[in-house]
């Protein structure tokens, strides 16, 4: 198991977000979280990535995370896509894939191969950032994060806002990724599209995981309880 995540509440403050979470996820295995908005799956994410206060556990790779500096999660191989991208809007494409790699351990991920991953990247490469369509702008946040050398990728809302085609082509992208070994953890609102890519999913709902199972043999009906219903009405 790469990732074992064990009674975690996370906090913004006083406010508590989320409750005795656990989940887990497993070499090379592609993860979905779904939930509506606010149901906490961006704030598992921070708190695995050391961005939110949290009590419980969370193991990577046999080690304890809680407590870490997200920089220094970074250099254990644990990478987030974040929402809204973030990307350095003053800085060309290829300085953007740069700073990815600022902390990273090992060069498995090289400007080449994120560069054939995303041909597109590549003629655009000294190009502003804010110059790329947001489907290319995505693309430059997750060749970003590659540049780390993940052996966990997470990825937080990536076809929000984005063209039912351009979301086709970045998920045909993570099925590369995957191929070559790395772990994925992808927080979707579409939930065909999750269901279609995972291997297991997870629904949120207040904060809570209300249903988790192989995205095979979960039924509509169990998803959509989980995802709409009162919490344990799956």
């Amino acid at each position: 198991m790469l990732l074992e995540v064990s009674s975690l509440n996370a906090y913004y403050g006083d406010f508590q977000a989320l409750f005795d979470v656990s989940l887990h996820a497993g070499k090379g295995e592609a993860v979905a979280i779904i939930g509506a908005n606010g149901a906490g799956k961006s704030t598992l994410l921070n708190a695995i990535s050391g961005n939110v206060k949290t009590r419980g556990a969370i193991q990577f790779n046999g080690e304890a995370l809680a407590g870490l500096k997200p920089w220094n999660i970074v250099t254990r191989g644990v990478t987030l896509v974040p929402e809204g991208r973030r990307l350095f809007s003053s800085l060309s494409v290829e300085e953007n894939l740069l700073m990815g790699a600022y902390a990273r351990k090992g060069t498995d991920w090289t400007l080449t191969l994120v560069y054939e991953l995303f041909p597109k990247l590549k003629e655009r490469a000294r190009q502003q950032v804010t110059q790329l369509s947001g489907g290319e702008q995505q693309m430059v946040a997750i060749g970003r994060a590659l540049m780390s050398n993940p052996s966990l990728l997470m990825c937080d809302e990536l076809s929000l806002g984005l063209a039912p085609v351009i979301v086709q082509d970045i998920y045909a992208t993570l099925a590369k990724v995957r191929e070559r070994g790395v772990t994925l953890i992808v927080v979707e609102q579409n939930v065909q599209q999750a269901m279609k890519f995972a291997d297991r999913v997870y629904c949120f709902q207040e904060g809570h995981v209300t249903l988790e199972g192989e995205a095979a043999k979960l039924t509509a009906d169990q998803v959509s309880a989980a995802y709409f219903g009162k919490r344990g009405a799956a």
